[in-house]
């Protein structure tokens, strides 16, 4: 199923300007009895096609924000939307592939539902320089949520999979920035702003387009069981544990600091307590709390 208003083909073989296609997947050679019985796995792949599936509905929200810059809104809707739209559809290719019995047209029914109500132009930050800010931290995460799981997965086809999408992100990341600075130039915010920005999206880690996509996925998975809150929580603690070990905090700290234009020994001095506030951040995670203050 492709919701209202997505751009990307049917069949996701090729879109956008995507230095790869899901021709270059090789998922006839996927394990099967590799990953079947991997929970945690199934989990985090199936949510993250689902969020990045629906990208398209976050990209018009962008456009619609930045529709007087010609430049800015074309790129959105040429090239970003359909790469992230691109994502999502090769992801959903790696679930069916690789646990057929999973209804993901279902889920990713029920997920549209309770998400798409909740994405709007408003949640967007008060000006284009700092929604640029908040884009850049949206990117790192999932660049280094990518590289993380290409780099633990034992799998190759999800290990090659997801470094190209960890690389995307990266470049999408060069964009936002390129824009940041472009509107920090016209608008000037303070750097306290900023840091306030990346700060607020960084510690959004109870996102509503995960948490929709993890509950959607359960109950089509285990319709006879009832939902609860702490089956999330405990799922979170999981990725928790992964990120403990095998998040790339080094890359994520640089691509963080960058928008506040600091220079590189005052950026070397700070390198460590912004390692230390994101591992504070994942660990109030799995404690189940949305708000670290």
């Amino acid at each position: 199923m492709r919701h209202p208003g997505s751009t990307g083909n049917t069949t996701g073989d090729t879109t956008g300007g995507a230095s790869w296609s899901m021709e270059d997947i090789p998922y006839d050679a996927l394990p099967y009895e590799m990953v079947r019985d991997d929970r945690r796995l199934f989990y985090i792949v199936a949510s993250a096609s689902f969020v990045e599936i629906t990208s398209d509905l976050y990209a018009r929200n962008l456009v619609e924000y930045f529709r007087h810059d010609r430049e800015i809104s074309e790129w959105l809707e040429r090239v970003w939307q359909k790469e992230e739209v691109q994502h999502g559809e090769a992801l959903r290719r790696y679930v069916r592939t690789a646990w057929p019995d999973f209804d993901w047209e279902a889920a990713y029914r029920r997920f549209l539902t309770d998400y798409a109500p909740l994405c709007t132009v408003d949640q967007l930050a008060a000006t284009r320089a700092l929604e640029m800010a908040a884009r850049c931290v949206v990117e790192t995460g999932t660049a280094s949520f990518y590289r993380m799981l290409s780099e633990r997965s034992r799998e190759p086809v999800l290990k090659q999979l997801a470094a190209k999408i960890s690389a995307d992100e990266v470049r999408h990341y060069k964009h936002f920035y390129r824009y940041f600075l472009k509107y920090q130039a016209l608008e000037r915010p303070s750097r306290a702003a900023v840091l306030r920005t990346l700060w607020r999206r960084a510690a959004e880690i109870e996102a509503e387009d995960a948490f929709c996509a993890f509950r959607s996925v359960f109950v089509v998975r285990i319709p006879h069981a009832e939902f609860r809150r702490s089956d999330y929580d405990t799922y979170r603690k999981g990725i928790v544990q992964l990120a403990n070990h095998h998040f790339p905090y080094g890359m994520t700290v640089k691509m963080l600091l960058k928008p506040l234009g600091l220079n590189a020994v005052v950026g070397r001095a700070m390198s460590p307590a912004i390692t230390s506030a994101l591992r504070f951040l994942t660990q109030h995670a799995a404690r189940g709390n949305s708000d670290p203050w």
